[in-house]
């Protein structure tokens, strides 16, 4: 299972510490213990209630006892756990061969993640106590309302969402959509990110504030599907109509929105991409395994010169995926969140593009068990053809990356 974390678990420039190495070898025995053989009942209560159906299967509340019970809870977060984003990478990464059980029976699923880290840097102490702490402990959840509908989200600057103050409080109307975990009945508060003033300076116009699920005005209108699925945790379409909060549920300051938003998204965006390489190494594990089983014009598939070439390809790809996702890593330990901005979106494009190609090679082996139900291999690939839009679509990113580098100081001005 460990595939290329053989030996390679971490690079060479930093070693991990005794115990990053032993929580490791915690999680592999976990998954292999509890994780993998709960994978079919949880798919056999989602299957039996409905396709739309949001109860949360037993086998995820049984996974958390255990996981918080041998220590392996809010990992991903340095100031619970203690370790760099280095050293959670690999811990993060073997949670991507379980994308629905693993992440959140450690407590380290999105979007929580992300507003657990916000709240950690931004939130007041009321806040806190009232929200952050049963976050930590995964007695509730909660979502981020940031994308919309009628705007292009790519560009946060275009988000229409009023947040407007009268007296003591906030009225918040607007329309967002693809709200990640807001139809899962334990999700009892919403981050939402809209605009104060409309009048500032473009980056100054926004804000966010807490909003209670619970809250009059809020509203779900229906669950979005990806690629035809519906998640236990939803995708959601919401309304606020009206909605009032008061003044104090603010995150950091009036106007702080965007650039708290850019703090949030960080760590999200190389949280997803250390749990996709987790799944790309299921995917080859799974083709592996299959062309060693199947057997086609006289010999097993694994004899075929091409499938030969499709594992060996496949391996050196997530290989190098892996180096450059660690490398973000290592930046953000070294040199912090800015410093790394660029070379987590380097990440943020390449690993899921790296991802897909190696689920494909899998789907090709498997043929048309590769596209229905029967592996997982068609779930992952939605699932991370649709990483290369959320956080921030590969073609932003890009342009990023570009303008970095169209203003970088040439080393050899007259060399060409």
């Amino acid at each position: 299972m460990t595939g290329a974390l053989d030996g390679r678990m971490y690079p060479a420039y930093a070693a991990p510490s005794a115990k990053a190495l032993a929580l490791h070898e915690d999680l592999l025995a976990f998954l292999r213990d509890e994780v993998f053989p709960r994978e079919a009942a949880y798919e056999a209560f989602r299957h039996g209630a409905g396709a739309d159906d949001h109860d949360v299967p037993p086998q995820v509340e049984e996974l958390k006892v255990l996981a918080k019970r041998r220590g392996l809870w809010n990992l991903f977060l340095p100031h619970e756990s203690g370790l760099t984003q280095l050293e959670y990478a690999p811990i993060a990464e073997l949670t991507g061969w379980s994308l629905d059980l693993a992440p959140e029976a450690l407590n380290c699923q999105a979007p929580d993640t992300g507003n657990m880290e916000l709240l950690h840097l931004l939130g007041t102490e009321e806040q806190k106590k009232q929200w952050l702490e049963p976050l930590l402990d995964g007695s509730i959840r909660s979502a981020f309302a940031m994308t919309e509908p009628a705007v292009a989200s790519s560009d946060a600057t275009n988000i229409e969402t009023r947040i407007e103050r009268d007296g003591d409080e906030y009225v918040i109307n607007g329309r967002k959509w693809w709200i990640s975990g807001a139809a899962d009945p334990r999700c009892a508060v919403l981050i939402v990110m809209g605009k104060t003033d409309p009048e500032a300076a473009t980056h100054r116009q926004q804000s966010m504030v807490i909003v209670p699920m619970d809250t009059p005005g809020v509203e779900i209108v229906r669950d979005l599907p990806v690629f035809g699925h519906h998640d236990q945790h939803g995708h959601v379409e919401l309304t606020f109509t009206d909605v009032r909060v008061p003044v104090s549920n603010i995150i950091g300051e009036e106007g702080g929105g965007f650039a708290a938003a850019q703090a949030r998204l960080g760590p999200g965006r190389i949280h997803h991409v250390m749990r996709a390489l987790g799944a790309g190494e299921r995917a080859l594990a799974l083709m592996v395994a299959r062309t060693k089983d199947r057997v086609a014009f006289g010999k097993p598939l694994a004899e075929q010169g091409t499938v030969r070439e499709a594992i060996a390809e496949s391996r050196i790809a997530l290989d190098q995926a892996r180096a450059l996702c660690h490398a973000a890593a290592h930046i953000i330990d070294t040199e912090g969140n800015k410093a790394a901005r660029h070379v987590i979106a380097e990440a943020k494009v390449s690993v899921p593009r790296t991802v897909l190609q190696v689920i494909d090679r899998a789907i090709q082996v498997h043929g048309g068990a590769g596209v229905s139900d029967d592996t997982p291999l068609a779930r992952m690939w939605g699932w991370h053809r649709a990483m290369r839009l959320f956080d921030g679509p590969d073609d932003v990113h890009l342009t990023t990356l570009a303008r970095a580098e169209l203003g970088r100081t040439p080393l050899f001005p007259d060399a060409g």
